[in-house]
């Protein structure tokens, strides 16, 4: 609202018009006047003084006048324009631009300090971050608090405090100065000082109007008002007003920025950091909590994904008969192999069916193998049942075989669980070299079982997790055709070229059919079964994190009730700032900016806590099973920060809504 700040000096017309102004307080149906039917007009250069007895309507009076009181009856006209009291938005840039306070009972923000507090209204204007500074100290040095600038309120004198509302009053360069009892809490010397200080500000053209009940201060000025049981009973003019400067300044205010509310809402938490510092290890606990369980889920799969992987090269494809002839997913494929042990004839592959699959594109190897559901393998007077034994193939990783080589003909490597059943847990490696029996049941060409006994030399031992042992191809294929057993695979492990082509190659032999247009393969891949495990290990993390996130639907309950309390500390702040025409949307920032600072502060101290509870459980774990089981990632990190801004901002809703709405007398008056 520019127009309140125009310079009309040239006009001959009242700066500030009051218009039949009614007031009343109502208790229940009854109604209580409080001022009766009041015409004033005030120019720029007078130093009024309102007078009059407690009760008779003059803080009322200045509360209209200062745009904070919008229920009444009658016209205001500022600088020849109607002030429309029902229009907030024009209240808030009137109070920005036109109005600055000054109150009994000082009315500084407890938490900034001198300077801080002057800066206030500054940061509702277009100057320069520099220009507000250097405005806000040459304030301070002309009400002679040059060297209080970094002091807190509760530092300061009683007549210091109120030279410093001056200087705020001041700040934004208003045209209306409104002193509420500027001298009641003042001795004589500090209000001869406060007087001289207002006398200066009319000389300077502004339009001073002072309420107070001392005759001695309205004396003072070149004007009073006797306002009596909320009438006007006498005007008294004792000298004429101040003329105006010839060049008078003008400062163009604006909206106050985000990023001022910010900054006042950071002063306001470091200023209560050992109380907020609870609230933050609150949060911190809860995402703390989440944090870890993440990244233990990422270690567990990233541990489990490197296992395979140490094992099974995840270029090779297994491939299996398909016994439905319908699409499979990974589970009911696996639930199919472990059938084997009751019908092998069933799930044997002939050859012209392998050739199908070296005709796939992308397929560069296929190599067959026999898979054995159960075995019993026997050594001396020791025997060992066992299930799931398979051929070696070139898809298996050589580097796992320890104490030995790959199988040729007539070799076997043992897992090292099988090698300590049969030659003891402590000589388990004097079983290379060994030469051991393995029996298993077959079918022969007409699917009858057939028995098979073999003998194998142990030439290596395979030591991790999941490991088992492996026969040679060859052989086996020997054994079974020397007991007129058939010798068709029921097991293929297929190359792709290139890692990139896996899904897309393991697709493609999943859609292989017959004549009847049934699927003949089932793929499965190291992908596969990572996903598979991966799913169960993610859920079993997300609920543990889940159970851990409760800790910050407490630590929102916190930030709430932190809060209230905040809101009710910061009562007279939230006058103070309405006063000084910040916005409702001000006040709900205040609020929310501080509740997110406490939720990323504590963020930020729940990952400092994570990377060292990560340091740690990886530093003690990674002896044992040579991997980092904990491994946070930017995404959990992220994630974290989110959730605690989200719960943060959610938390800060209702009491900064409470905040923004209150009443600015109201507030102004909160002890």
């Amino acid at each position: 609202m520019t127009a309140f700040r125009q310079q009309k000096a040239s006009e001959l017309m009242a700066y500030l018009e009051l218009h039949d102004i009614h007031k009343s307080y109502f208790l229940g149906n009854n109604e209580f006047p409080v001022i009766k039917g009041i015409n004033l007009n005030f120019e720029r250069g007078e130093f009024v003084s309102i007078l009059g007895e407690s009760g008779g309507g003059k803080s009322t009076l200045m509360n209209i006048v200062g745009g904070l009181d919008r229920k009444f009856k009658g016209q205001v006209y500022v600088d020849g324009q109607l002030l429309d009291h029902q229009k907030e938005q024009q209240l808030d840039e009137y109070r920005r631009a036109t109005v600055g306070h000054i109150y009994q009972a000082y009315n500084l923000i407890a938490h900034l300090t001198v300077l801080d507090n002057v800066m206030v209204p500054l940061d509702m204007t277009k100057l320069s971050a520099s220009e507000k500074r250097a405005r806000a100290v040459k304030l301070l040095q002309d009400v002679g608090l040059s060297d209080q600038i970094n002091k807190h309120p509760n530092q300061l004198s009683g007549g210091q405090k109120q030279r410093v509302a001056i200087a705020r009053a001041l700040a934004s360069d208003p045209q209306i100065i409104i002193a509420d009892e500027p001298t009641g809490a003042l001795d004589a010397k500090n209000t001869q000082e406060v007087l001289d200080l207002l006398d200066q500000i009319a000389k300077d053209g502004k339009l001073v109007i002072a309420v107070t009940h001392s005759a001695a201060v309205a004396n003072h000025g070149t004007r009073i008002v006797h306002l009596e049981n909320g009438q006007i009973n006498k005007d008294e003019r004792l000298k004429p007003a101040y003329p105006l400067p010839d060049n008078p300044t003008h400062i163009e205010t604006v909206k106050m920025p985000a990023r001022d509310s910010y900054r006042l809402s950071f002063k306001h938490l470091m200023y209560n950091f050992a109380r907020n510092s609870l609230i933050m290890l609150g949060v911190a606990i809860g995402l703390f909590s989440v944090m870890l369980f993440s990244g233990l889920g990422n270690g567990i799969n990233g541990y489990i994904a490197d296992q395979v992987n140490s094992m099974v090269n995840p270029q090779w494809i297994g491939v299996m008969k398909n016994p439905s002839g319908r699409k499979m997913n990974q589970e009911e494929l696996m639930g199919a192999m472990r059938n084997m042990a009751s019908n092998t004839q069933a799930s044997l592959i002939s050859d012209s069916r392998l050739h199908r699959l070296k005709n796939v594109e992308g397929v560069s190897q296929v190599a067959p193998t026999y898979y054995l559901p159960t075995y019993q393998l026997s050594y001396k007077n020791k025997q060992q049942a066992g299930s799931g034994i398979t051929t070696w193939s070139a898809g298996q990783r050589a580097n796992n075989i320890k104490n030995g080589h790959i199988p040729h003909k007539g070799e076997m490597v043992l897992s090292k669980q099988e090698a300590a059943a049969l030659v003891g847990a402590k000589n388990y490696k004097q079983a290379v070299g060994k030469q051991v029996n393995i029996r298993f049941n077959w079918v022969n060409k007409q699917g009858q079982p057939v028995a098979i006994n073999s003998q194998y030399k142990v030439v290596g031992l395979v030591d991790g997790t999941g490991a088992s042992s492996y026969l040679n191809y060859q052989s086996v294929r020997e054994s079974l055709r020397n007991a007129n057993a058939e010798t068709n695979v029921n097991n293929v492990s297929v190359k792709v070229k290139s890692l990139a082509e896996v899904d897309q190659v393991a697709s493609q032999i999943e859609n292989i059919r017959a004549n009847n247009n049934k699927r003949l393969f089932g793929a499965i891949t190291v992908g596969s079964m990572l996903k598979r495990i991966n799913t169960y290990v993610r859920l079993a993390s997300d609920v543990l994190a889940g159970v851990a996130g409760i800790s910050l639907l407490v630590s929102a309950l916190m930030i709430i009730v932190t809060m209230y309390m905040s809101v009710s500390e910061r009562t007279k702040e939230i006058g103070i700032l309405r006063a000084l025409g910040g916005r409702k949307k001000d006040v709900r920032r205040l609020f929310t900016s501080e509740s997110i600072l406490i939720g990323l502060f504590g963020a930020v101290f729940a990952l400092i806590i994570t990377l060292i509870a990560t340091a740690a459980i990886n530093h003690g774990f990674y002896p044992l099973i040579k991997y980092h089981i904990i491994q946070l990632t930017t995404s959990n990190v992220i994630f974290a920060f989110a959730v605690a801004i989200v719960i943060a901002w959610l938390a800060a809703l209702l009491p900064s809504r409470r905040a923004a709405n209150l009443n600015p007398i109201d507030a102004l008056a909160a002890e």
